[in-house]
């Protein structure tokens, strides 16, 4: 039966040449990151994401030179100045520069945001691998201690632990890691899983492959699309958490310009200075909205089916 060729066909078939024309004349097999970049580079919105959370990046490194102010220091000769020219921002009560104290904010939140997570997944996801990997009594009994943790509402649990620690980066960074140790487990577990049976990882047993080496080697890179996945989302939560347990006076303490501070100190003056809560939450709402369309992007990119 002859081929039937398609408008489609014929548009695939000269995008294959132009491609093996550009790699002089030499076939090359695109690897699995190399087809998930491109499609990823397709989802425009996702790219505005990376974008944007490539550029809060580049000002958490650089805020001493981008911050027009120190942001810690009190000018009472100006207190409470709405935005101008000379405070982007307005001041605050104390007379600092809000605009410096916004951009210097990027390095407590999203740090602190980064550092949650890779602290759950730390703790989850070794868990969460272990138990996949040998299953029986051991997944059951770490999914039923993973169970108990999550019974009780991740914010709850957050609070409880950062009350009984007290205020301060270290002890906010285990206290959102410990509440939310228990879904990054299962992300890890469900990935492993998904991969546990293939016949690589049955021949990867047989030639007597540790347990470490089949979790570390073979298991782990090829389910790290839906973790990585996972992460993305996971550091928008953490950013949101940290935001709403300094909110309450379990955070980062003053004067430290992390947003969520920045907003319970500013939420007695909603009324008449307004300004002092918006542009605080303003970044908290760009940095979460960049990291979910980056999140929703990677997750299209990763997923197998969309090719």
């Amino acid at each position: 039966m002859a081929k039937r060729h398609t408008p489609a066909m014929a548009k695939i078939a000269a995008k294959r040449e132009r491609e093996i024309a550009r790699n002089h004349g030499k076939e090359v097999q695109s690897s699995p990151g190399k087809e998930a970049w491109k499609r990823l580079k397709r989802n425009r919105l996702a790219i505005v994401g990376l974008v944007v959370i490539a550029l809060l990046i580049l000002v958490a490194i650089f805020a001493p030179m981008l911050a027009p102010y120190p942001y810690n220091v009190m000018d009472y000769d100006h207190p409470f100045e709405f935005p101008n020219s000379e405070h982007w921002f307005g001041t605050d009560q104390f007379g600092r520069d809000i605009f410096s104290r916004v951009i210097y904010g990027t390095r407590i939140s999203i740090p602190i945001g980064f550092m949650c997570v890779i602290v759950a997944f730390a703790l989850g996801g070794t868990l969460g691998a272990i138990a996949a990997y040998y299953g029986g009594r051991v997944d059951n009994i770490i999914m039923r201690i993973m169970d108990i943790i999550q019974s009780i509402p991740s914010m709850l649990l957050a609070i409880a632990v950062s009350a009984t620690l007290g205020g301060g980066m270290r002890n906010l960074i285990i206290a959102i890691a410990v509440s939310t140790m228990p879904a990054r487990s299962r992300v890890v577990r469900a990935s492993i899983l998904t991969v546990k049976r293939n016949d690589y990882i049955e021949s990867a047993r047989a030639m007597g492959a540790s347990s470490r080496r089949q979790l570390l080697k073979y298991m782990l890179p090829n389910a790290i699309g839906p973790i990585l996945t996972a992460i993305t989302f996971s550091v928008a939560t953490a950013i949101l958490t940290v935001s709403s347990l300094s909110y309450i006076g379990l955070g980062i303490p003053e004067p430290m310009p992390e947003w969520g501070a920045l907003l319970a100190a500013s939420k007695a003056f909603l009324n008449t200075y307004p300004y002092m809560l918006i542009f605080p939450g303003l970044a908290i709402m760009i940095t979460v909205l960049a990291l979910n369309l980056f999140g929703d992007g990677l997750r299209d990119a990763l997923d197998p089916r969309l090719k």
